[in-house]
């Protein structure tokens, strides 16, 4: 007994300093097998090491070999400036808007172009109308060219991509095979107007400019004719200050990879041995609580900081957890009974992670088949107002099947087809994130808070469904009411078609529709969403059953669809679906729910539980405080930890506090544009920034929110 101290101690210590070896020798071990140039001659062979060396002379040659032949570069580096040099390969056409397609077809085919530019009354540019839009919008659908405008059928302003003089014909090219068209106009200027228009190229003219380079350089350049390649001393001297340059980068490259890799390894020491000290031991709650918020004080931060908020949830979920069972077996309690509920933590973890990753992997599979352009067909309005008001009913309603962050990504680029206006498509994108925020908000599979409470048993389909349905659509009338008022209505001009917020008709601007079968994949995709809550209540299996089984059926069904067609349908089938989904907000996910676990195994979250009860009786303002910290802090641990402070024994399956935490926690963060995900996909879709979002839509979003709130009280509170 008099020893146990100082054994405990010795163990302590033993445990540190082997969390600390480990750590020194991993960090040793990436800094020796690191691909860094630093590194790399250090064990490169004699034969590869020649084999660089020799790369770096030929990139010495070409760099020159290219100024001496032509300043303007050669072959995918040449400048698009180049191409326009030839006054036929610069020449373009022009027609009005309004104009009938018959006469856009008889001036390209007077001058001989593939494509044609449209112009509004002030010589803007309106779109571009191609001969692929010729076959493909008109022929092939049996129209008039006489009886057709060819403002139906080109590619808006909104959607046209341009290059400038300066661009290479390597990114131009690349650009064209992404964007899956043919000519691309060369702005000269900052304005889309014909005074600035250098020229209009095609795939056929890039190519041609690579073909001549390349025969230019086969028969009339040979190496001698070089200024500093004519003698074997200057080759030498321009090969070895290439080679002193490209030494200077690695030492350079190579003495930052080794701070940075310093600094990480500190970290990991500082870190292991924190989490070994009797201090940690002692003060559990604190030191829990410490790591909790320090790690989601990172997560919030993550853009200033350049850390990915996965990395910094499984660190602090790995911390969190070696704390908890560190304590526990410093005070006696056996190991094994740590073990058991990381364990059963984990499992319910899982379901939650699988579900997710079955949905969002059907979601890209019917994305890939262009399943969702289907919705942008249907939709056929000249006026704002209208638009805006069916916009947001689309988006409550997919997002009630979907989820709110793929609702906002499909809407959004929706929006960029019809509505050409900058300022107005922010708007538009602003009503898609508070209507998919609150369609997601009333079924189990709409957004992810509410598939938590689902899979964790605090709700249940039809009553939440029925519950929520009434709140969650009196917000987002009450929002898009108010935001409406900040549209001014343009409707189309009869003249010109177009006009600065006017709604253009939304028409693929490559010439295609769906992938094939593309309809039976959104067919298969919807059945297999819908399908899930159907399974749960037939079989009595968890929901991640559910939806992986529809996954089995769908990846089936795409390879069936496919089979023998080659490689250019490869991305149409599951194992593409599956190398696009976020797989990191996946794990984000994982690390969070894991480590919000852990506060509940300590204790921690039954503690805040009391408190909370003790001086916040109303449920309904303890459920609306989670919904406004959830507009600027994740709803996800926000739910998670609500889920671990109030048992099932006080709050039953489908009890008023539990309906409340999954509308407030799903419509919560639509007050602040990153307060939800979707809110976050806008900022990068439509750059929508912070004080912009704030300024125009936080105040119509709080007022939806408490409208929602009143709507649910008014209804199944007692007054």
């Amino acid at each position: 007994r008099i020893l146990q101290p100082q054994v405990t101690c010795v163990t302590q210590l033993s445990c540190a300093i082997a969390m600390a070896g480990s750590s020194m020798l991993c960090l040793l071990g990436v800094a020796l097998l690191a691909p860094t140039e630093a590194f790399k001659p250090l064990r490169m062979p004699a034969r590869r090491l020649a084999s660089r060396l020799h790369a770096v002379e030929e990139a010495a040659f070409s760099t020159e070999l290219a100024q001496a032949v032509s300043p303007l570069g050669l072959g995918g580096n040449s400048l698009l400036r180049k191409a326009l040099q030839d006054a036929d390969t610069a020449a373009f056409c022009t027609v009005k808007s309004g104009a009938p397609v018959y006469d856009a077809v008889q001036v390209m085919s007077e001058l001989g172009k593939g494509s044609v530019l449209v112009l509004d009354d002030q010589d803007a540019i309106a779109g571009i109308f191609t001969e692929r839009d010729f076959v493909t919008k008109v022929v092939e659908q049996g129209l008039k060219s006489r009886d057709v405008l060819v403002d139906e059928v080109m590619t808006a302003e909104a959607s046209l991509v341009t290059a400038e003089p300066e661009d290479t014909v390597g990114d131009a090219l690349q650009t064209m095979a992404k964007g899956q068209f043919r000519h691309i106009p060369v702005i000269d200027g900052e304005v889309r107007k014909l005074e600035n228009v250098a020229g209009v190229l095609s795939i056929e003219d890039l190519v041609k400019i690579m073909k001549d380079d390349d025969a230019q350089l086969a028969g009339e350049y040979p190496l001698a004719s070089l200024p500093s390649w004519g003698s074997p001393m200057s080759q030498q001297d321009a090969q070895l200050r290439e080679r002193e340059r490209a030494n200077r980068f690695a030492r350079k490259l190579g003495a930052q990879d080794l701070f940075r890799t310093g600094f990480v390894g500190m970290g990991a020491l500082i870190g292991a041995a924190l989490l070994q000290g009797d201090w940690v031991h002692d003060h559990q709650t604190l030191s829990l609580s410490a790591v909790f918020g320090l790690g989601y004080i990172g997560i919030i931060l993550e853009e200033q900081f350049g850390y990915n908020k996965a990395a910094l949830g499984l660190l602090m979920c790995t911390a969190l957890w070696v704390i908890y069972a560190g304590t526990a077996g410093a005070s006696g309690v056996a190991i094994e009974s740590a073990l058991r509920e990381l364990s059963s933590h984990v499992s319910d973890v899982s379901e939650i992670t699988f579900f997710l990753i079955g949905a969002m992997t059907i979601v890209e599979a019917v994305d890939a088949h262009k399943g969702f352009d289907l919705i942008s067909e249907a939709i056929d309005v000249d006026n704002k107002k209208k638009l805006f008001w069916i916009v947001s009913a689309v988006s409550f309603l997919m997002s009630g099947v979907l989820d709110n962050l793929t609702t906002t990504i499909v809407m959004v680029g929706l929006l960029k087809k019809l509505v050409p206006d900058p300022e107005d498509r922010k708007l538009f994108g602003a009503l898609v994130v508070v209507a998919a925020n609150a369609g997601g908000a009333w079924t189990p599979i709409g957004d992810v808070t509410t598939t938590m409470l689902w899979i964790g048993g605090q709700i249940s389909v039809l009553p939440t469904m029925t519950s929520l349905v009434l709140p969650s659509l009196i917000s987002t009338l009450v929002t898009t009411a108010v935001l409406a008022n900040q549209l001014e209505d343009s409707p189309k001009s009869a003249q010109s078609g177009e006009g600065m917020g006017s709604i253009v008709r939304p028409v693929d601007g490559d010439g295609e529709g769906l992938a094939p079968r593309g309809k039976l994949v959104l067919a298969t995709g919807v059945l297999g969403l819908l399908s899930v809550p159907v399974f749960k209540s037939l079989t009595g299996l968890p929901p991640y059953l559910g939806i992986l089984s529809a996954l089995g059926v769908m990846w089936v069904l795409t390879d069936t669809l496919h089979f023998g067609e080659g490689r250019e349908n490869t991305e149409l089938m599951v194992p593409a679906a599956l190398r696009k989904i976020d797989t990191a907000g996946v794990l984000f996910f994982f690390g969070i729910l894991l480590s919000v676990a852990s506060l509940e195994s300590a204790g921690l979250l039954n503690t805040i539980a009391n408190f909370l009860n003790d001086h916040i009786s109303s449920q309904t303002l303890l459920a609306g405080s989670i919904g406004a910290a959830s507009a600027v802090i994740d709803n996800v641990p926000l739910v998670a930890a609500s889920m671990g402070m109030y048992d099932l024994t006080a709050h039953p399956m489908d009890d008023s506090l539990w309906q409340l935490i999954a509308y407030c926690a799903g419509t919560g963060g639509s007050m602040l544009v990153i307060g939800s995900a979707a809110g976050v996909a806008l900022m990068g879709l439509e750059k929508v920034d912070f004080l912009w979002y704030a300024k125009r839509i936080s105040l119509p979003a709080a007022a939806g929110y408490l409208a929602g709130i009143g709507a649910y009280a008014a209804t199944h509170l007692p007054l």
